[in-house]
């Protein structure tokens, strides 16, 4: 099954190699990064929260994806990679997700718009589910990287639905819904794989 995250990182990562390098060299901890992008990720919910889903979307896309993607490499490069930073990153990742979601689902919801709030809350739990299938199979022994809506399409999606709200209002709450939905038929490819390789 095709892996989005798999295609990136064979693909645009080494694009980013010397941007890498370059902050390996400044002595910043990878964990600073995982934890300042968690931070700047709960900032772009408040934000969202507050009625700016455009603005929510620039500090997502601009500053707190970048350090998302950055503090893995930079471990690696430095040759400090971690099983606390995989277990921190993993963690950090699920609260942006939950801060981002439930910031869109506050915005919903001060618009009286039930079916955001619902939608929201929809991609919030398929969210999770993908990262827990993959977590679960992982706990096994298995391997579960398999979807095409891992975490980076979620962001993507989530980004592209911030920044055309400033110029379509029905962006998000269209946008919302497509991560619901991939979301949810992601966790079920996980599950089917999940499935094969354990009746193989």
């Amino acid at each position: 099954m095709f892996s989005l995250e798999r295609w990136a990182r064979q693909h645009l990562a080494p694009q980013l190699d010397p941007l890498i390098s370059a902050v390996a060299r400044t002595g910043i901890s990878p964990d600073a990064l995982t934890v300042l992008g968690m931070a700047l990720n709960v900032l772009a919910g408040a934000i969202i929260a507050l009625g700016q889903p455009f603005w929510g979307g620039v500090v997502m896309a601009l500053i707190a994806m970048p350090l998302d993607v950055l503090d893995g490499g930079v471990a690696r490069k430095r040759g400090t990679h971690s099983a606390f930073g995989a277990f921190l990153d993993s963690t950090a990742d699920r609260l942006a997700e939950g801060a981002v979601l439930g910031g869109i689902a506050v915005f919903f919801a001060a618009q009286q718009n039930v079916i955001g709030v619902t939608l929201a809350f929809a991609a919030l739990v398929g969210s999770y589910l993908v990262s827990y299938t993959r977590a679960r199979a992982e706990g096994l022994g298995l391997e579960c990287t398999v979807g095409i809506f891992g975490r980076l399409g979620r962001f993507g999606v989530l980004v592209l639905g911030l920044g055309l709200s400033a110029v379509w209002s029905s962006a998000l709450l269209v946008m919302v819904a497509v991560l619901a939905l991939a979301s949810f038929y992601t966790a079920g490819e996980r599950v089917w794989h999940v499935y094969r390789i354990t009746r193989a």
